[in-house]
């Protein structure tokens, strides 16, 4: 059975493998590249992970099953506007997907945004029909706004969707 837990500090390897293979496994559903993302030191990659696990307006989260880690997702208060929570990073290893993962992370994500007074969660998301647009739609997110490139130069487009916690039963 899968299970959905905050990452350790010291995890900060498995956290980066974990990166760097949804990265290759899926290159045009994120925003940074492998390139980039590998090019990072070691040093970099420990301190990412560290300053996230003790941080209040982080959350780096990582989905294990039969110990082994198969997914990872990273929310994130933005200081300026503390009502609004973002996601990130969301991933599941293809060997895993079907099982439900993708569920446990969103639903940690919007537990955690609701823990600390969020009002809504924002994501950005690869315009179409994918698995994770039904995902977020399947829990409330809604589409908003105009596409934009996945990042600059990119022919791929994404898209926010937005799910407003005030209001909502949990």
């Amino acid at each position: 059975m899968p299970r959905v837990r905050r990452f350790e500090a010291h995890e900060w390897p498995a956290y980066r493998d974990l990166r760097l293979r949804s990265l290759q496994d899926a290159p045009d559903a994120f925003g940074s590249t492998y390139a980039l993302e590998a090019a990072r030191s070691e040093e970099q990659w420990e301190q990412r992970l560290s300053s996230g696990t003790t941080s209040l307006t982080d959350l780096p989260l990582v989905v294990e099953e039969d110990g082994a880690y198969v997914g990872l997702a990273w929310a994130r208060i933005d200081p300026s506007c503390p009502t609004d929570a973002h996601l990130y990073q969301v991933w599941v290893a293809p060997e895993v997907r079907g099982r439900g993962c993708g569920a446990l992370l969103l639903g940690a994500v919007l537990a955690w945004a609701r823990s600390v007074g969020a009002q809504r969660v924002a994501l950005r998301v690869t315009s179409g029909d994918s698995p994770a647009t039904r995902l977020y739609g399947r829990a409330g997110f809604q589409l908003t706004g105009d596409s934009e490139p996945l990042r600059p130069g990119s022919q791929v487009q994404t898209q926010t969707m937005v799910l407003e916690l005030v209001g909502r039963l949990q």
